[in-house]
């Protein structure tokens, strides 16, 4: 008895090798030249015929090889002969599962490879649109710091102390993707410290903070463009009676930055064609770092220019 048991089961196993022998040639087959020659061109019902074709090839060289295995089990070449069919039929959807899988897998792997593709391309341009920020801010700096040197003035000394903090900071700590916010409050102080030393008392610059700067990240430079263009395109030829008034609403997940600065009388040409680049940065920056995390409002009025940003913190 337990030799006749033994002999079943090794019967059975073998029958199981030899079936797996041929669906593994079906798919190896489908995998290696129908889906690359057929279906990856998109010839679907050739593929289709292929496969059906591939399955009514492979089931009978399956029932033939089993059929000669069992040479001395007539009752079992029997029920092979009989059951031809359902052979074909399990050939096919093995066959087919092949395929369903590599479409997955292919799927998966396309959505993998796009998102590292994005990932990369979103680096790659913030560091591109960072480092045309930084030169632009550190040419105006300049700029100022050479007015105030042809005039022998002695805040001069002082406006080198304020440069040197603040390309510390954009040299050392900008490179990362997120950057406390206390730090980047602090060097947009330093920054209107620069600009009330280079205008003058002449023009009302102030800075108001509502809420508490804590632990929360920001984008490095992220609200410098607009103080830029307050400076750049509001006060030039319009230094008596010129203002920037800056407030900045921090709460623990969101900060709302308003500003708002007169505009000359008289535009300034110069400026209105070669000026602009830091605003189309800061907006490239925003889709690209708060995708439908943050809101940026303008009103250009005929005497002042406000803008009004709302972003939502990440944790």
């Amino acid at each position: 008895m337990q030799g006749r048991l033994s002999g079943d089961y090794w019967f059975e196993f073998t029958n199981e090798i030899v079936k797996v022998i041929f669906y593994g040639l079906g798919v190896y087959f489908n995998l290696l030249y129908l889906i690359p020659n057929y279906l990856s061109q998109k010839k679907f019902l050739t593929y289709c015929g292929l496969l059906v074709i591939t399955a009514i090839v492979i089931t009978p060289l399956q029932v033939i090889a089993l059929y000669f295995k069992a040479f001395d089990l007539p009752m079992y070449q029997s029920y092979l002969l009989d059951n031809m069919t359902w052979f074909f039929i399990v050939s096919f959807l093995f066959i087919s599962l092949t395929t369903v899988m590599k479409i997955i897998a292919d799927w998966v792997r396309h959505q993998r490879d796009r998102k590292e593709l994005e990932t990369q391309t979103m680096q790659s341009e913030l560091r591109f649109l960072k480092s045309q920020i930084n030169p632009h801010f550190l040419f105006n700096t300049l700029n100022n710091l050479y007015a105030l040197t042809l005039k022998k003035s002695d805040k001069a000394p002082e406006i080198v102390l304020k440069l040197s903090e603040m390309m510390r900071y954009m040299l050392y700590e900008c490179n990362e993707k997120w950057v406390p916010l206390a730090k980047e409050v602090n060097y947009i102080r330093n920054y209107l410290d620069l600009e009330r030393l280079r205008q003058g008392k002449q023009v009302n610059i102030t800075f108001e903070i509502d809420g508490n700067v804590s632990n929360q990240k920001i984008a490095p430079l992220l609200f410098i463009p607009f103080l830029e263009n307050c400076f750049k395109h509001g006060l030039t030829h319009n230094i008596a009676d010129g203002y920037v008034h800056i407030r900045m609403l921090v709460q623990e997940d969101e900060v709302d930055l308003y500003i708002e600065n007169s505009k000359p009388k008289i535009p300034n040409q110069f400026h209105r064609r070669s000026g602009g680049i830091g605003l189309v940065n800061v907006r490239r920056r925003l889709n690209i770092l708060y995708p439908n995390k943050h809101e940026l409002n303008v009103e250009n009025a005929p005497n002042s220019y406000a803008i009004h940003l709302h972003v939502a913190l990440d944790d």
